[in-house]
């Protein structure tokens, strides 16, 4: 399942828990650029909030410090 075609909270955060690092990591980055595209961005930021949480889960005390070193690692 694309995470553009997420929508249901539950079914993100299921798909989070089977996720590697760098898969969360993507989809925390679909997730922001989709949030700058909709014109109601109110969903994407709750979906974001779950991918976040995953993140702080994942790595306890470090925030989004992780994600910020992949999107530095992984600059185009």
């Amino acid at each position: 399942m694309a995470v553009n075609e997420i929508v249901d909270p539950a079914t993100l955060e299921t798909a989070l828990a089977s996720m590697t690092e760098d898969e969360v990591f993507e989809t925390m980055r679909r997730m922001e650029r989709k949030s700058e595209r909709d014109d109601d961005p109110a969903q994407s930021m709750a979906l974001m909030r779950l991918v976040e949480s995953e993140i702080e889960r994942r790595f306890p005390g470090q925030a989004l410090a992780p994600y910020k070193a992949w999107q530095r690692r992984n600059i185009l």
